[in-house]
């Protein structure tokens, strides 16, 4: 029986990245033929769109990569240039699904931002939109969910009986990190009591403490659908004198994230270093801006998993760190239906490069002496 080819459909919102991905997958089966899908992607000025492949995916084992959150694909719409949001973003998935006509042997959807991934639970009468957005993959065809640091691992309940991989870059983070800087006394923090397990998975990478913050909120209020917070309440030892991280999924406005760095600096850390697997930037820089020239952080490590404007890529405060490579080695891993173990926790690797970095500058103490 002939194998299944591996075919990579990008989508527009995440152009670079999948054709990193797609470079660096020739890599790992030393080819020069590329795995990207060729298909148009068309919309037209009422908002509607559809979706056009353009070659043979019979038998074709097809992985659709998406970023829902990418803000800054525009198309103009009755006269004015459009933002498309992840509801747009996410009918454009289900057009290239739909697009397929059932030819692809199996189709596996990947999206490092999960669609609605902050819609996970219900409180009241409200929608359960991640859930039924999961559902809605499973229903027209889609074998396997590829997603990164999901906002609630539970939501897959939602498809029992559909794969849900849930990856975490963490050690890819902490590699750039550990070449980037010079660090001391870590010391990692979790912003509020959410991303405590989150946390809990960075100190014990790094082998160091780990301290939470409680936000205390005032319930009788709602700005912007939130009960806003009144104070940040920390809980843990002393991070004085320490080089902090403070750890999250995502950074949507910065506010709280700040506003925790800003009470570590008034504790006495030496340096804060923000970590978020997703930096969304929803109500712009300018409060990153401020915090940096008064102080209040270091630097900001967010990944290319979803979209950055250049402008702030190029800022002396933000490092990208890409995870092609990582993505490129899960998507060929899924392909060939090997183990995916060893992709799931990169301990070992942290700890030796700590230790290794150790050792550098202890032979560079030496020598100085």
């Amino acid at each position: 029986m002939e194998s299944r080819k591996l075919k990579l459909l990008v989508m527009p919102n995440c152009k670079e990245l999948g054709e990193k991905v797609d470079k660096e997958l020739r890599k790992i089966n030393k080819t020069e033929e590329p795995y990207l899908v060729n298909f148009k992607p068309d919309r037209f000025s009422n908002g509607e769109g559809k979706v056009v492949i353009s070659e043979n995916i019979n038998n074709a084992d097809l992985f659709i990569l998406s970023d829902v959150g990418n803000y800054g694909i525009t198309y103009p719409y009755h006269g004015t240039m459009h933002h498309m949001a992840p509801d747009e973003h996410f009918q454009d998935i289900k057009r290239s699904i739909a697009a397929t006509s059932g030819h692809a042997s199996k189709i596996s959807v990947v999206m490092p931002l999960l669609y609605q991934s902050r819609q996970d639970k219900r409180k009241g009468n409200e929608s359960l939109d991640c859930a039924i957005a999961l559902q809605e993959l499973e229903n027209i065809g889609v074998k396997n969910i590829i997603t990164f640091d999901a906002h609630n691992q539970s939501v897959s309940n939602a498809i029992p009986r559909l794969p849900f991989e849930n990856f975490y870059p963490t050690h890819r983070i902490l590699e750039e990190l550990i070449d980037q800087e010079e660090i001391r006394d870590l010391f990692v923090i979790s912003p509020d009591m959410g991303a405590m397990e989150r946390a809990r998975y960075y100190a014990e990478m790094l082998g160091c403490d780990v301290g939470v913050f409680y936000k205390r909120r005032d319930l009788s209020k709602v700005v912007n659908g939130k009960n806003p917070i009144v104070e940040h309440m920390y809980m843990g030892t002393s991070p004085e004198e320490k080089d902090v991280i403070i750890v999250d999924d995502m950074i949507a406005s910065g506010g709280s994230i700040l506003e925790v760095a800003e009470n570590l600096k008034k504790r006495g850390v030496h340096k804060v270093f923000l970590i978020a697997t997703f930096a969304l930037f929803t109500e712009g820089v300018d409060r990153f801006i401020e915090a940096y020239n008064n102080h209040v952080f270091d630097k900001l490590y967010s990944t290319n998993l979803t979209y950055v404007p250049e402008e702030i890529k190029n800022k002396e405060w933000y490092q990208e760190v890409d995870c092609s490579k990582y993505l490129a080695r899960i998507i060929d891993t899924y392909h060939k239906k090997e183990d995916p173990s060893e992709l799931w926790n990169g301990k070992k690797k942290i700890f030796n490069k700590i230790q290794k970095k150790k050792e550098e500058e202890e032979k560079q103490i030496q020598l100085d002496i």
